[in-house]
């Protein structure tokens, strides 16, 4: 198994505002599917493996990493400015979606599902850009990251 992941990772409590079932389930669907597989590795760091806490302070979105076993922590703070019109638009679509599957046809669920798998997608990759420099990911793990960021994002 790589040394350079993610194993354990944690959304800082003061941040979430859990909001209804559907957000908890991504959240722990999310942080369940992270664990299992991830690449996460600190560009010019120590080898992990790492434990994560995410948080948001002010407007910045933070990355507390420790360094497994040794202790040793990093900080990397990224501007949450660059994401807002993203994550904004990915709950409109999302909460469409929620109420879609409880009233829709399959094919106004499935356009739905499209839409935001692609607004997903986009903000998975501009998370990596973001990172960049910084820590390496894959592809499923910034999504899986996003997903998380997006809960935090929740204000009520």
């Amino acid at each position: 198994m790589s040394t350079q992941r993610l194993v354990d990772i944690t959304l800082d409590e003061k941040s979430i505002v859990r909001r209804n079932a559907d957000i908890e389930h991504e959240r722990k669907v999310a942080i369940f599917d992270l664990l299992e597989d991830n690449h996460f590795a600190l560009t010019d760091g120590p080898e992990g493996p790492y434990a994560l806490v995410l948080r948001l302070e002010e407007s910045r979105l933070v990355f507390d990493i420790t360094v497994q076993p040794s202790g040793e922590q990093i900080t990397i703070a990224l501007s949450l400015a660059p994401f807002r019109r993203l994550i904004k638009d990915y709950f409109l679509v999302c909460e469409s979606y929620f109420h879609a599957i409880k009233t829709a046809s399959p094919s106004q669920i499935e356009a739905i599902d499209m839409g935001r798998r692609g607004l997903h997608n986009d903000g998975s990759e501009l998370l990596r850009e973001r990172l960049a420099g910084k820590i390496e990911l894959d592809a499923n793990t910034a999504r899986r990251l996003f997903t998380l960021i997006c809960v935090l994002h929740i204000k009520g």
